[in-house]
Protein backbone atom coordinates (compact mmCIF):
# COMPACT_ATOMS: atom_id res chain seq x y z
CA UNK A 1 0.00 0.00 0.00
CA UNK A 2 2.80 2.45 0.79
CA UNK A 3 4.48 1.66 -2.53
CA UNK A 4 1.23 2.51 -4.31
CA UNK A 5 1.03 5.69 -2.26
CA UNK A 6 4.52 6.78 -3.28
CA UNK A 7 3.73 6.12 -6.94
CA UNK A 8 0.48 8.04 -6.72
CA UNK A 9 2.23 11.05 -5.15
CA UNK A 10 4.68 11.11 -8.01
CA UNK A 11 1.92 10.73 -10.58
CA UNK A 12 -0.23 13.53 -9.19
CA UNK A 13 2.82 15.71 -8.60
CA UNK A 14 3.40 15.85 -12.35
CA UNK A 15 -0.18 17.05 -12.84
CA UNK A 16 -0.47 19.66 -10.11
CA UNK A 17 2.58 21.91 -9.58
CA UNK A 18 1.02 23.19 -6.32
CA UNK A 19 1.33 19.80 -4.66
CA UNK A 20 4.03 19.74 -1.96
CA UNK A 21 5.14 16.89 0.29
CA UNK A 22 6.43 17.09 3.86
CA UNK A 23 8.12 14.31 5.80
CA UNK A 24 9.51 13.80 9.30
CA UNK A 25 12.83 12.20 8.33
CA UNK A 26 11.32 8.82 7.40
CA UNK A 27 10.89 9.28 3.65
CA UNK A 28 12.31 5.85 2.85
CA UNK A 29 9.60 4.27 5.00
CA UNK A 30 6.77 6.48 3.78
CA UNK A 31 7.89 6.19 0.14
CA UNK A 32 7.87 9.98 -0.28
CA UNK A 33 11.54 9.88 -1.32
CA UNK A 34 10.51 9.26 -4.94
CA UNK A 35 8.60 12.54 -4.96
CA UNK A 36 11.51 14.30 -3.25
CA UNK A 37 14.00 13.06 -5.83
CA UNK A 38 11.78 14.16 -8.71
CA UNK A 39 10.63 17.48 -7.21
CA UNK A 40 13.28 18.55 -4.68
CA UNK A 41 11.97 22.14 -4.47
CA UNK A 42 8.52 20.86 -3.51
CA UNK A 43 9.73 18.38 -0.89
CA UNK A 44 10.42 19.39 2.72
CA UNK A 45 12.09 17.17 5.30
CA UNK A 46 11.29 18.75 8.66
CA UNK A 47 13.19 16.20 10.71
CA UNK A 48 11.73 14.53 13.77
CA UNK A 49 9.49 17.51 14.55
CA UNK A 50 5.94 16.39 13.80
CA UNK A 51 4.15 19.34 15.41
CA UNK A 52 6.31 21.84 13.57
CA UNK A 53 5.79 19.94 10.32
CA UNK A 54 2.02 20.36 10.62
CA UNK A 55 2.38 24.11 11.17
CA UNK A 56 4.69 24.42 8.15
CA UNK A 57 2.08 22.58 6.10
CA UNK A 58 -0.56 25.05 7.27
CA UNK A 59 1.58 27.94 6.07
CA UNK A 60 2.07 26.27 2.70
CA UNK A 61 -1.68 25.65 2.40
CA UNK A 62 -2.45 29.28 3.18
CA UNK A 63 -0.02 30.16 0.40
CA UNK A 64 -2.05 28.17 -2.12
CA UNK A 65 -0.17 24.87 -2.01
CA UNK A 66 -1.65 21.40 -1.46
CA UNK A 67 0.52 19.91 1.30
CA UNK A 68 0.71 16.18 2.06
CA UNK A 69 2.09 15.63 5.57
CA UNK A 70 3.74 12.24 6.20
CA UNK A 71 4.83 10.45 9.35
CA UNK A 72 3.88 7.51 11.55
CA UNK A 73 0.17 7.55 12.39
CA UNK A 74 0.86 7.20 16.11
CA UNK A 75 3.00 10.36 16.13
CA UNK A 76 0.86 12.40 13.77
CA UNK A 77 -2.33 11.91 15.75
CA UNK A 78 -0.83 12.25 19.23
CA UNK A 79 2.38 14.28 19.21
CA UNK A 80 0.98 16.78 16.69
CA UNK A 81 -2.64 16.58 17.89
CA UNK A 82 -2.80 20.16 19.18
CA UNK A 83 -1.49 21.61 15.92
CA UNK A 84 -3.88 19.42 13.93
CA UNK A 85 -6.80 20.49 16.08
CA UNK A 86 -6.11 24.23 16.15
CA UNK A 87 -4.36 25.02 12.89
CA UNK A 88 -5.86 22.38 10.59
CA UNK A 89 -9.29 21.26 11.84
CA UNK A 90 -10.46 24.42 13.60
CA UNK A 91 -9.15 26.69 10.85
CA UNK A 92 -10.33 24.22 8.19
CA UNK A 93 -7.00 24.42 6.41
CA UNK A 94 -6.48 22.42 3.24
CA UNK A 95 -3.87 20.06 4.70
CA UNK A 96 -3.68 16.32 3.92
CA UNK A 97 -2.48 14.23 6.86
CA UNK A 98 -1.03 10.83 5.94
CA UNK A 99 -0.78 8.42 8.89
CA UNK A 100 1.75 5.73 7.97
CA UNK A 101 2.37 2.31 9.58
CA UNK A 102 -1.20 2.45 10.84
CA UNK A 103 -2.96 0.03 13.15
CA UNK A 104 -0.68 -2.79 14.26
CA UNK A 105 1.25 -2.87 10.97
CA UNK A 106 4.39 -1.43 12.60
CA UNK A 107 4.25 -4.73 14.38
CA UNK A 108 7.68 -5.22 15.94
CA UNK A 109 8.07 -1.64 17.17
CA UNK A 110 5.43 -2.24 19.81
CA UNK A 111 2.72 -0.17 21.49
CA UNK A 112 4.54 3.18 21.22
CA UNK A 113 4.32 2.90 17.43
CA UNK A 114 1.02 1.06 17.08
CA UNK A 115 -1.84 3.42 16.22
CA UNK A 116 -4.89 1.77 17.73
CA UNK A 117 -6.89 4.90 18.54
CA UNK A 118 -5.91 7.30 15.76
CA UNK A 119 -9.29 6.99 14.05
CA UNK A 120 -11.18 7.93 17.20
CA UNK A 121 -8.89 10.96 17.73
CA UNK A 122 -9.23 12.24 14.18
CA UNK A 123 -12.91 11.38 13.78
CA UNK A 124 -13.77 13.46 16.83
CA UNK A 125 -12.23 16.61 15.33
CA UNK A 126 -14.75 18.88 13.57
CA UNK A 127 -14.14 19.51 9.85
CA UNK A 128 -11.87 16.44 9.55
CA UNK A 129 -12.48 13.83 6.85
CA UNK A 130 -11.18 10.37 7.80
CA UNK A 131 -10.27 7.74 5.19
CA UNK A 132 -8.99 4.15 5.44
CA UNK A 133 -8.22 2.64 2.01
CA UNK A 134 -8.68 -1.10 1.65
CA UNK A 135 -5.91 -1.98 -0.78
CA UNK A 136 -3.21 -0.54 -3.03
CA UNK A 137 -5.59 0.06 -5.95
CA UNK A 138 -7.93 2.08 -3.79
CA UNK A 139 -4.97 3.90 -2.26
CA UNK A 140 -3.82 5.19 -5.65
CA UNK A 141 -7.30 6.44 -6.48
CA UNK A 142 -7.72 8.04 -3.07
CA UNK A 143 -4.56 10.14 -3.39
CA UNK A 144 -6.08 11.95 -6.37
CA UNK A 145 -9.44 12.41 -4.64
CA UNK A 146 -7.84 13.63 -1.42
CA UNK A 147 -5.63 16.08 -3.31
CA UNK A 148 -8.63 17.55 -5.12
CA UNK A 149 -10.81 17.62 -1.99
CA UNK A 150 -11.13 21.04 -0.36
CA UNK A 151 -10.49 20.66 3.34
CA UNK A 152 -8.57 18.70 6.01
CA UNK A 153 -8.16 14.96 5.47
CA UNK A 154 -6.61 12.21 7.57
CA UNK A 155 -5.79 9.01 5.69
CA UNK A 156 -4.37 5.77 7.08
CA UNK A 157 -1.60 3.86 5.26
CA UNK A 158 -0.77 0.27 6.16
CA UNK A 159 2.88 -0.79 6.32
CA UNK A 160 2.40 -4.46 5.49
CA UNK A 161 1.31 -6.31 2.37
CA UNK A 162 -2.48 -6.33 2.10
CA UNK A 163 -4.80 -8.41 -0.14
CA UNK A 164 -5.84 -6.68 -3.36
CA UNK A 165 -9.64 -6.82 -3.64
CA UNK A 166 -10.28 -4.31 -6.42
CA UNK A 167 -9.11 -3.49 -9.92
CA UNK A 168 -8.85 -0.33 -12.01
CA UNK A 169 -12.60 -0.42 -12.70
CA UNK A 170 -13.25 0.09 -8.99
CA UNK A 171 -14.96 3.43 -8.47
CA UNK A 172 -14.16 5.37 -5.31
CA UNK A 173 -15.97 8.37 -3.87
CA UNK A 174 -15.22 10.06 -0.57
CA UNK A 175 -18.12 9.49 1.82
CA UNK A 176 -19.64 6.60 -0.15
CA UNK A 177 -19.33 2.98 0.98
CA UNK A 178 -19.06 -0.01 -1.32
CA UNK A 179 -21.42 -2.98 -1.28
CA UNK A 180 -19.20 -5.99 -1.93
CA UNK A 181 -21.59 -8.84 -1.22
CA UNK A 182 -25.36 -9.16 -1.02
CA UNK A 183 -27.04 -10.82 1.95
CA UNK A 184 -30.28 -10.76 3.91
CA UNK A 185 -29.58 -12.23 7.36
CA UNK A 186 -26.84 -9.96 8.69
CA UNK A 187 -24.47 -7.23 7.51
CA UNK A 188 -20.72 -7.24 8.12
CA UNK A 189 -19.17 -3.77 7.80
CA UNK A 190 -15.41 -3.62 7.39
CA UNK A 191 -12.71 -1.04 6.87
CA UNK A 192 -9.08 -1.30 5.77
CA UNK A 193 -7.28 -4.63 6.09
CA UNK A 194 -10.34 -6.15 7.77
CA UNK A 195 -12.46 -6.02 4.61
CA UNK A 196 -10.77 -9.11 3.18
CA UNK A 197 -11.38 -10.96 6.44
CA UNK A 198 -15.03 -9.90 6.36
CA UNK A 199 -15.38 -11.56 2.96
CA UNK A 200 -13.77 -14.73 4.30
CA UNK A 201 -16.14 -14.69 7.26
CA UNK A 202 -19.12 -14.30 4.92
CA UNK A 203 -18.00 -17.44 3.09
CA UNK A 204 -17.89 -19.39 6.36
CA UNK A 205 -21.32 -18.10 7.32
CA UNK A 206 -22.69 -19.07 3.89
CA UNK A 207 -21.49 -22.63 4.52
CA UNK A 208 -23.70 -22.58 7.61
CA UNK A 209 -26.69 -21.32 5.64
CA UNK A 210 -26.37 -17.70 6.77
CA UNK A 211 -26.61 -14.99 4.13
CA UNK A 212 -24.24 -12.12 5.03
CA UNK A 213 -24.08 -8.76 3.31
CA UNK A 214 -20.58 -7.22 3.26
CA UNK A 215 -19.97 -3.48 3.11
CA UNK A 216 -16.66 -1.71 2.71
CA UNK A 217 -16.45 1.63 4.50
CA UNK A 218 -13.32 3.45 3.38
CA UNK A 219 -14.59 6.82 4.65
CA UNK A 220 -15.28 6.78 8.38
CA UNK A 221 -16.14 10.45 8.35
CA UNK A 222 -18.42 11.42 6.75
CA UNK A 223 -19.95 7.97 7.20
CA UNK A 224 -22.23 6.67 4.47
CA UNK A 225 -25.31 6.94 6.68
CA UNK A 226 -27.69 5.88 3.94
CA UNK A 227 -25.88 2.62 3.21
CA UNK A 228 -25.49 1.71 6.88
CA UNK A 229 -29.11 2.52 7.69
CA UNK A 230 -30.33 0.46 4.75
CA UNK A 231 -28.28 -2.48 6.02
CA UNK A 232 -29.69 -2.12 9.53
CA UNK A 233 -33.26 -1.99 8.27
CA UNK A 234 -32.95 -4.73 5.65
CA UNK A 235 -30.85 -7.30 7.53
CA UNK A 236 -31.64 -6.44 11.16
CA UNK A 237 -28.20 -7.23 12.61
CA UNK A 238 -24.71 -5.75 12.18
CA UNK A 239 -21.07 -6.60 12.79
CA UNK A 240 -18.28 -4.04 12.38
CA UNK A 241 -14.64 -5.02 11.85
CA UNK A 242 -11.63 -2.70 12.09
CA UNK A 243 -7.92 -2.75 12.89
CA UNK A 244 -8.45 -0.26 15.69
CA UNK A 245 -9.81 -0.05 19.18
CA UNK A 246 -13.48 -0.94 19.36
CA UNK A 247 -13.88 2.41 21.14
CA UNK A 248 -14.50 5.38 18.88
CA UNK A 249 -13.66 3.99 15.45
CA UNK A 250 -15.90 2.35 12.85
CA UNK A 251 -17.86 0.43 15.45
CA UNK A 252 -18.44 3.60 17.43
CA UNK A 253 -19.56 5.51 14.35
CA UNK A 254 -22.04 2.79 13.35
CA UNK A 255 -23.33 2.49 16.93
CA UNK A 256 -23.85 6.25 17.20
CA UNK A 257 -25.87 6.25 13.99
CA UNK A 258 -28.02 3.18 14.48
CA UNK A 259 -28.86 3.66 18.16
CA UNK A 260 -30.19 7.12 17.35
CA UNK A 261 -32.22 6.11 14.29
CA UNK A 262 -32.83 2.37 14.10
CA UNK A 263 -31.40 0.21 16.90
CA UNK A 264 -30.45 -3.34 15.91
CA UNK A 265 -28.09 -5.92 17.45
CA UNK A 266 -24.53 -4.76 16.82
CA UNK A 267 -21.25 -6.54 17.56
CA UNK A 268 -17.84 -4.88 17.19
CA UNK A 269 -14.69 -6.68 16.06
CA UNK A 270 -11.45 -4.88 16.82
CA UNK A 271 -8.87 -4.35 19.53
CA UNK A 272 -10.23 -4.37 23.06
CA UNK A 273 -9.40 -1.76 25.66
CA UNK A 274 -5.74 -2.74 25.70
CA UNK A 275 -2.32 -2.07 24.21
CA UNK A 276 -0.90 -4.69 21.88
CA UNK A 277 2.46 -6.42 22.20
CA UNK A 278 5.10 -6.76 19.49
CA UNK A 279 5.09 -9.64 17.06
CA UNK A 280 4.43 -10.77 13.47
CA UNK A 281 1.62 -8.73 11.96
CA UNK A 282 -0.83 -11.54 11.04
CA UNK A 283 -0.34 -13.08 14.48
CA UNK A 284 -1.12 -9.78 16.17
CA UNK A 285 -4.36 -9.41 14.24
CA UNK A 286 -5.50 -12.86 15.34
CA UNK A 287 -4.21 -12.53 18.91
CA UNK A 288 -6.09 -9.29 19.51
CA UNK A 289 -9.47 -10.40 18.25
CA UNK A 290 -9.44 -9.55 14.55
CA UNK A 291 -9.38 -13.03 13.05
CA UNK A 292 -11.95 -14.44 10.64
CA UNK A 293 -13.14 -16.69 13.47
CA UNK A 294 -13.80 -13.64 15.63
CA UNK A 295 -16.00 -12.10 12.92
CA UNK A 296 -17.96 -15.34 12.54
CA UNK A 297 -18.45 -15.61 16.31
CA UNK A 298 -19.63 -12.01 16.58
CA UNK A 299 -22.05 -12.58 13.70
CA UNK A 300 -23.52 -15.56 15.53
CA UNK A 301 -23.89 -13.42 18.65
CA UNK A 302 -25.66 -10.64 16.77
CA UNK A 303 -27.97 -13.13 15.05
CA UNK A 304 -28.90 -14.69 18.41
CA UNK A 305 -30.21 -11.28 19.53
CA UNK A 306 -31.96 -10.47 16.28
CA UNK A 307 -35.73 -10.12 16.55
Amino acid sequence: MRDAYGEALLEYGTINPNMVVLDADISSSTRTSNFGNRFPKRFFNLGIAEAGMVDVAVGLALGGKVPFVNTFASLLTLRAAEQVRTCVAYARTNVKLMGHHAGLSDSFDGPTHHSVFDLSVMRSMPNMTVIVPTDSVEMRKMVLLVAEYDGPVYMRINREEVPILSDERHEVEIGKGVRLLDGDDITIIGTGIMVSRCLEAAEELAARGISARVLEIHTLKPLDDQMVMAAAQETGALVTAEEHSIIGGLGGAVAELTTARYPVPLERVGIGDTFAESGPYPDLLDRYGMGVTNIVEKAASALSRKR
